[in-house]
């Protein structure tokens, strides 16, 4: 899936969402889905990134790792 970003935004491409569904499981998505579905997973994709680089930040890393990321979803669970 393609993912292009500036500055503050994340964008996810909506054609490259569209294919993604339409391959996996075998479904048509409708523009107003797959703009909705596109804009959650910006909003994630941006909350799960400022989760890890707060935690990398805390533990005196310039850089994220797996664990960031796992750690946001044990945090979730």
């Amino acid at each position: 899936m393609k993912i292009l970003s500036s500055e503050n935004k994340i964008k996810i491409s909506k054609s490259m969402l569209k294919k993604f569904v339409k391959e996996n499981f075998g479904i048509m998505i409708s523009k107003d889905a797959t703009e909705e579905l596109a804009d959650i997973l910006e909003k994630k994709a941006k909350d799960i990134s400022k989760y890890a680089v707060e935690k990398a930040k805390k533990e005196g890393r310039k850089k994220i790792l797996t664990d960031d990321i796992e750690s946001y979803k044990l945090k979730r669970e």
